[in-house]
């Protein structure tokens, strides 16, 4: 089996774990230098995302890279996001297809969760 797993930098990995843990995610493994985290592996069903140290806040509005989410029922992981989750594009049917929602993290970096539903006609 071959697998591709982002890896993120980001500030601060306990902060960041929990925050993706809110919405859904679980955190598996983490490792520390004996003072604080410094490495995390977090899951999404069959997924994994890891986070490590050494990243820097965000100075733009968007990061280099998003993560992409396919879901089934979009409308109930919508209906479960934290009110105090920053969306950045609430429910609309993309050109490609997908019927999808944005959020940003608190790194800056936006997670798309995307259900199929077909390319519009015309």
């Amino acid at each position: 089996m071959t697998t591709v797993t982002p890896m993120i930098h980001v500030p601060d990995i306990d902060a960041t774990a929990a925050w993706y843990a809110r919405l859904g995610f679980k955190v598996e493994e983490t490792a520390s230098d004996g003072c604080e985290t410094v490495w995390a592996r977090l899951t999404l069903g069959e997924n994994a995302v890891m986070l490590n140290c050494g990243g820097r806040p965000a100075e733009h509005d968007r990061r280099d890279v998003d993560l992409y989410v396919v879901v089934d029922a979009l409308e109930d992981w919508r209906a479960r996001m934290p009110a105090d989750i920053e969306i950045i594009q609430d429910l609309h049917l993309a050109y490609h297809g997908m019927r999808e929602f944005i959020v940003r993290d608190l790194n800056g970096f936006w997670i798309t969760f995307g259900q199929w539903v077909g390319v519009p006609e015309g």
